[in-house]
């Protein structure tokens, strides 16, 4: 059993799925949700995906959405009308259909990972079948009924929550290997994550507080500049250092409340404020995505929030520069990738 593990490893990790390339779809497969991929095993029987290193391709389906599991793997997004519904990984519209008797205005997505995803109760689609679509971008408008979300690989729903977390909205970074079974079934295994170097993208950043929206964005604001960008959540909520670094201060600070600042080797020194309560203290060194704090209402501010600034060399600096906050994505384009690392361009 060993051996033919590391034999599936030596062949998955060179392979590519030929669903990358398909650009059409059957009249079936336009009709239909669940439906066998027929590009899926076309050469080989199973395939890994590690989603550890998709976060900068990856966007919940609704960021700022309450999710919680319904019955056969149907996820319930609640949140308001109007808002607007993102595709989760790059991929190809297989279906794009209204008034299904489960799923109403329904769009099903298939990505070069072998997974499909599916939003439904959309009050409008905005994509059609062939169309590609990018990580995080608007596929559909919500409506007065919550979301409807579900993952599907070969035709078949698998449970989100394997692969992640309803509560923060965050991917689990994890290894899987997808193994095809009698009936086109097909297994999940979660297998140990292969050693990577530190400057793996996905290692070393984390968008600070996963699942949170913009309330106030950096800039002028009432007349006064406004330092930072503010990103709303729930109270008490986890708050994860953006990159590797040392924490300079933790504590009490004016209208800041409790504040922690973070002096990372980047060239970027990053401020956490009006938390609730700092899990740090002055001196630790912490790892991105190490949780820092927790969202509060500290110092001056109206509402429980996470006040996020990006400083160089002590002049606060436009956070838009370095992170998506649409997509909770890092703009690598903003920072130049060295021998041991990524620091930021001047």
């Amino acid at each position: 059993m060993k051996n033919k593990l590391r034999y599936l490893f030596t062949v998955l990790m060179l392979m590519t799925l030929s669903a990358c390339g398909q650009n059409t779809f059957s009249a079936l497969e336009q009709q239909q949700i669940s439906i066998a991929d027929p590009t899926l095993f076309e050469q080989y029987d199973a395939f890994t995906v590690d989603f550890g290193l998709m976060e900068q391709d990856y966007c919940f389906p609704l960021p700022v959405g309450t999710a919680t599991m319904g019955s056969d793997y149907i996820v319930n997004i609640s949140t308001r009308k109007g808002d607007a519904v993102k595709a989760m990984f790059p991929g190809r519209v297989r279906l794009s259909r209204r008034h299904h008797e489960t799923f109403g205005n329904v769009i099903v997505i298939r990505h070069p990972n072998g997974l499909e995803t599916v939003y439904g109760n959309n009050a409008q689609n905005l994509v059609k079948s062939g169309d590609k679509v990018k990580a995080g971008q608007t596929i559909a408008i919500t409506g007065d009924k919550n979301s409807l979300f579900t993952m599907m690989i070969n035709g078949s729903r698998i449970n989100p929550e394997i692969l992640v977390s309803l509560e923060s909205h965050r991917l689990r970074p994890q290894n899987v290997l997808f193994q095809k079974t009698a009936n086109w079934k097909v297994n999940l295994s979660i297998l140990p994550r292969p050693e990577v170097n530190d400057t793996t993208p996905s290692l070393w950043w984390c968008y600070p507080l996963p699942g949170s929206k913009v309330i106030s964005a950096y800039g002028a604001r009432g007349g006064r500049r406004h330092t930072g960008v503010d990103l709303k959540t729930v109270k008490n909520d986890e708050i994860h250092a953006a990159f590797d670094g040392e924490v300079v201060f933790s504590g009490p600070f004016a209208g800041y409340g409790n504040l922690v600042r973070i002096r990372h080797e980047n060239g970027l020194e990053t401020y956490y404020s009006h938390n609730s309560k700092n899990l740090v203290k002055a001196g630790n060194w912490v790892k991105a995505g190490q949780v820092i704090a927790l969202t509060g209402q500290t110092g001056r501010a109206t509402t429980p929030h996470l006040h996020f600034e990006t400083r160089v060399n002590g002049q606060a600096v436009n956070p838009n520069i370095y992170f998506d906050h649409e997509t909770h994505t890092i703009r690598h384009s903003a920072f130049i990738k060295k021998k041991n690392g990524y620091v930021i361009k001047r």
